[in-house]
């Protein structure tokens, strides 16, 4: 048998791509997974790291599934125990140097097999933080949407929660990429946003290259204050840097309007992505690929495994 593996946080808050784990592999690989640590399924997250091999330290075999690249040291080489079958996009095949037929996609968007939505829209917009400004700023991020008459989403809460959310929101502004990729499986336009240098841009740039998507996120002013340093991303100067001077960049004239970080101008320009910006979709037949080709993908584990799927 085989344990799931995925990222818990040490404050051991809920986090929806975290959370999707337990709630979409064990729809889809029925009585696969039980708590022997010798087999072990990576899956949804940025999991693929220098770090990975020690946090598996009873495994003779791993499995990779859709996993991606970007947080932490790189792997310098890949364990000869770990069986890859997909990875997130064509940045972490060429981190790892694995042939293009295993850049797939993020395994979220499996979604789309298993979520039936009303298509029923109570919200204009709505707007899902990353989970660490939700654990900094819930307050200030739930008035500032208060106030404009966006949906609020927190990713803290229930994945069936969060994704009822998105499927009653008509446009998704999102900084969790999980978030985006959840809207964009259940068909609901989104538009990615940076609050704070903390965003890693690559795995944004992995996962929308899987999905023939360009990616031009929206920033918002880098001093927002309910945001400790921490929660800023200030510790990475270069990230720091670069996230000033895109948002710059987005705002030439009127920036000197929005260089405070107090709860208005940040909803101000909350504001003027919703009206401004281009919301993002994948082809639907580009999403149909993907999703076939990672169910492809699970047919070939679970025949592999011995234990073939209905």
């Amino acid at each position: 048998m085989t344990k799931l593996f995925y990222y818990h946080r040490r404050d051991r808050l809920n986090n929806f791509g975290d959370a999707l784990n337990p709630w979409l592999w064990h729809q889809l690989l029925p009585d696969f997974f039980d708590q022997d640590e010798t087999t072990i399924f990576v899956g949804i997250g940025t999991l693929l790291n220098s770090l990975l091999p020690h946090r598996l330290p009873k495994a003779n075999q791993v499995i990779i599934f859709s996993s991606g690249v970007g947080y932490e040291k790189p792997l310098s080489v890949i364990p000869a125990s770990w069986k890859i079958y997909s990875v997130r996009g064509p940045l972490s095949a060429q981190s790892l140097g694995l042939p293009a037929n295993l850049a797939v996609a993020d395994g979220a968007i499996l979604i789309k097999r298993l979520f039936k939505g009303t298509g029923n829209k109570t919200h204009r917009f709505g707007f899902i933080p990353h989970i660490h400004h939700a654990t900094y700023a819930d307050t200030t991020w739930q008035s500032i949407c208060s106030d404009i008459g966006f949906k609020y989403i927190d990713p803290r809460d229930s994945v069936a929660q969060i994704l009822s959310d998105i499927d009653h929101t008509q446009v998704l502004l999102a900084e969790a990429m999980h978030g985006a990729i959840a809207a964009d499986a259940l068909r609901v336009p989104w538009i990615p946003v940076h609050t704070s240098a903390r965003i890693l841009a690559f795995k944004w740039q992995d996962w929308c290259a899987s999905m023939n998507v360009e990616y031009h996120p929206w920033y918002i002013s880098p001093f927002l204050h309910a945001y400790p340093p921490v929660a800023r991303g200030i510790r990475s100067s270069m990230r720091a840097t670069r996230h000033w001077f895109n948002w710059l960049k987005q705002n030439p004239w009127n920036g000197l309007n929005y260089i405070g970080g107090d709860q208005e101008s940040v909803t101000m320009q909350l504001i003027r992505i919703a009206q401004t910006a281009q919301p993002r979709l994948s082809d639907e037949q580009q999403l149909e690929q993907r999703i076939t080709e990672l169910e492809e993908k699970l047919h070939q584990l679970s025949n592999e495994c011995g234990k073939p799927l209905g």
